[in-house]
């Protein structure tokens, strides 16, 4: 058994939701952080099917990819589906979370699943975000450097791509006067005080700020601790849309189309002209990536794998990329998976099931 609360912390820590998409709605759409679950089940969508197996397994959680809520609902209605399912999850008291395009930000989630399947390496993301960082830099006095470190890095700070515990440190002299009122840790109320001190630096998360700052506090001698916050616009190859890696052995491209078909089972794939002969370079993004085309040929993919392409997105040269649509579905189904491998290992011991309903709904007539 598990609090949501916990449940909840844990995944937004995995996909933050401040790095969702302005458009999306993640997050908790019903229940009471403070319930305790015994099982939960993991679907990509939220169908009426799904929700009636939640209640037949007695789940009082369902995780889902795609929020059902994704629009202000204006009216409770029997006869609209997302406002029955609303409805029918109040009843059963059963809570509904979505953990959507933040996960499709992070290279450990969506893109990362799929690049996983493809046994691509070297893995990067298409398009990094901006803003997600900042700098943290903190004065200490130099006997309490290692603990205020320690208390940054157990909060989530100082990390840089595949390292931690990452800083810096330089060595001063601070100078400050106790006024009438205050409770120095060092040095006499009205008189100027010089303290040896080490100027201590920091790659933080923006979304951790202020748990990292509460930490610092108490773990600082400090009664009012100075710090600076620097906004960066540096970009970062874990966070961002869509990713780019390379196939241990390049391959022919009609050979590479027939692997995708069957890892992802994509009964159709749809695609531009094929005259690109060998594929090395592989840029992916699960769901509709449209809006990644071009990074994908800025950043000279021989492929690009997504999903929900138009007409005229076709039109990409054959000769400079292929360009081909896997299936919305088919490009996110192992999503499911990877949430609940998250959830296990964070949980051993809690009771986390994959739906059993298969929710695509494109079907084919082949």
């Amino acid at each position: 058994m598990q609090k949501l609360k916990d449940i909840i912390n844990f995944l937004e820590t995995v996909a933050p939701l401040s790095l969702q998409e302005g458009y999306d709605n993640s997050g908790l759409l019903y229940g009471d952080p403070e319930s305790n679950i015994e099982k939960t089940i993991v679907s990509l969508d939220l169908t009426d099917a799904v929700l009636e197996e939640a209640i037949n397994i007695k789940a009082q959680l369902i995780i889902v990819h795609h929020p059902p809520v994704f629009k202000p609902i204006k009216r409770l209605s029997h006869y609209d589906q997302v406002s029955r399912m609303v409805i029918k999850a109040i009843q059963e008291h059963i809570a509904i979370y979505a953990i959507h395009t933040n996960l499709d930000n992070v290279i450990w989630g969506v893109n990362g699943e799929i690049a996983n399947r493809l046994g691509l390496k070297d893995l990067m993301v298409l398009s990094p975000l901006s803003n997600t960082h900042q700098k943290l830099i903190v004065y200490v006095p130099a006997l309490h450097t290692e603990k205020v470190r320690n208390a940054v890095f157990a909060a989530g700070g100082g990390a840089i791509g595949n390292y931690s515990d990452c800083s810096f440190s330089s060595k001063g002299i601070g100078t400050f006067k106790a006024n009438e009122g205050s409770n120095p840790w060092t040095g006499k109320i009205g008189e100027r005080n010089e303290e040896a001190e080490e100027k201590l630096e920091f790659l933080i998360p923006v979304h951790l700020q202020a748990s990292i700052l509460q930490e610092v506090q108490n773990s600082h001698p400090y009664e009012t601790v100075a710090y600076d916050i620097v906004a960066l616009n540096n970009q970062f190859h874990e966070i961002g849309g869509g990713a780019i890696g390379r196939l241990n052995t390049p391959m022919p491209t009609e050979l590479f189309l027939k692997e995708v078909k069957s890892i992802f089972g994509s009964a159709v794939i749809r695609h531009n002209g094929i005259e690109k002969r060998e594929i090395s370079k592989v840029a992916i993004c699960g769901g509709a990536g449209k809006s990644l085309i071009n990074n994908a040929l800025s950043k000279g993919a021989d492929a690009f794998l997504t999903a929900d392409l138009s007409y005229h997105d076709f039109f990409v040269p054959p000769f400079k990329m292929l360009l081909a649509d896997f299936g919305h579905f088919e490009s996110e189904q192992f999503t499911s998976e990877l949430i609940i491998s998250l959830v296990k290992e964070k949980f051993p011991n809690f009771a986390v099931l994959k739906t059993a309903i298969q929710t695509n709904p494109v079907h084919y007539f082949l």
